[in-house]
């Protein structure tokens, strides 16, 4: 009897069908609009006020380079198989161990819906005057609603959004650099409170490093290897970068972490509310999107359900989470990236870059080699020095691929196919 869940049309549960891949600019537009957030103008902010210009492009290159190498990678699996992450994880996690990545995964991505609902609620309230309360529940009733509809509402609101995020993005450091004295005025600033190198680059992996470990949940759609890959680094290497130049400049000249408050002091906070509305709205229901793929392969309700619930529950928690957003940040730097590096060694590195169809493998429950290894990962980016979430997809490769080398050498009868 065929799978209901195969007709839906965004493969919760299914390999993505032949007839639904999508091609380049398609693509690229998605991911670029998932990159294209506000959060790293935030944190592009902090950069700009702890760091020196050239100081700056070393810890951003440095950061995105790595960051887009691990989606990457991750993106080349899922346009080969066409399967989300969570679904991936069965293959290195088991059946029911895939449960722990797609929570947190799940519950990572409302949060950061909630983070972006407030950042949106918070300047319109300031600048109109507005029902701060109101403006939240009616800004996260919008986003949950065009979540609903999947892809193809991602692909338009994006073929929209980015565009008009990059010019108003351009004019903004136009504006400050004319103000400023361009370039050499940037390059003459010297911070108040400097931040160390180390500490520049994890902020800059780790602001997106979540996102990017649930890559596969769009590139999947790619139709072919190549266009996922490089629709991939374009977006985390060039869009994040975007926007941390963004978010830094206004920052180095106007001593404002938040571009909200840049754009207010630049005199476009009418464009900037509209502008930055989108950036928002296309991040948030990728976000969405995820946590509900995430979810369903929980529970196996339905993605749509699923998405209605999360962003009922991102919405009433939004101002919680915004206000403590450097711990969520912290959370995402010691628990998220050792998941991506299990995949990635299970992949090219066990599997040999072959996985069997869903339906004709047969998944373990739990894999506790996997579990070990994502341990190692999280303990690893909290206690090894350097760039946590680095050690953290490193340390969690290494203890996977050995502890498989290890089963396989003591226990090679009990290794099926599909481990």
């Amino acid at each position: 009897m065929e799978n209901p869940m195969q007709k839906d049309n965004d493969f919760a549960l299914a390999h993505v069908a032949d007839s639904h891949r999508k091609g380049f600019w398609s693509m690229l537009v998605v991911m670029m609009g998932f990159t294209f957030f506000s959060a790293s103008m935030w944190a592009g902010g902090k950069l700009g006020t702890g760091l020196g210009a050239w100081e700056f492009f070393l810890a951003v290159m440095t950061g995105n380079l790595l960051l887009g190498a691990y989606t990457a990678l991750l993106a080349a699996i899922a346009a080969r198989t066409g399967l989300s992450t969570h679904l991936l994880a069965r293959y290195s996690f088991g059946e029911k161990g895939s449960f722990l990545p797609s929570f947190l995964l799940a519950v990572t991505q409302v949060g950061w819906f909630g983070v972006g609902v407030a950042m949106f609620a918070l300047p319109v309230q300031k600048v109109t005057g507005w029902n701060l309360h109101l403006i939240i529940l009616v800004s996260g009733m919008i986003m949950t609603f065009t979540a609903w509809f999947g892809m193809r509402a991602l692909t338009v609101l994006s073929f929209v959004a980015v565009p008009a995020i990059a010019v108003l993005g351009f004019f903004s450091v136009g504006k400050a650099f004319t103000d400023f004295g361009g370039m050499e005025g940037w390059l003459g600033l010297v911070p108040a409170e400097p931040m160390t190198l180390f500490a520049a680059i994890g902020i800059c992996v780790a602001s997106f490093i979540s996102g990017g470990t649930l890559t596969p949940d769009f590139t999947r759609f790619a139709r072919s290897t190549k266009i996922a890959v490089i629709t991939t680094l374009i977006a985390f290497f060039l869009g994040n970068s975007l926007m941390f130049l963004f978010g830094a400049v206004g920052a180095a000249f106007y001593q404002q972490a938040d571009i909200a408050d840049v754009l207010m002091q630049q005199g476009m906070i009418v464009w900037a509310m509209v502008i930055l509305g989108l950036n928002i709205w296309t991040t948030n229901d990728n976000a969405l999107y995820a946590s509900g793929l995430g979810l369903s392969n929980i529970t196996r309700w339905p993605k749509k359900i699923l998405v209605l619930i999360n962003g009922a529950v991102g919405t009433l928690m939004a101002l919680y989470l915004y206000n403590n957003f450097v711990g969520w940040l912290s959370f995402l730097n010691t628990m998220l990236p050792a998941i991506g590096g299990v995949l990635i060694a299970d992949y090219y590195m066990v599997r040999k870059a072959s996985y069997e169809r869903l339906e004709k493998s047969s998944f373990v429950t739990i894999r506790p080699v996997a579990v070990l290894a994502w341990t190692a990962g999280v303990l690893a980016a909290r206690y090894i020095p350097g760039i946590a979430p680095l050690n953290s997809v490193v340390c969690a490769m290494a203890v996977y691929v050995a502890g498989t080398s290890m089963i396989a050498a003591f226990s090679p009868s009990t290794q099926p196919k599909s481990l």
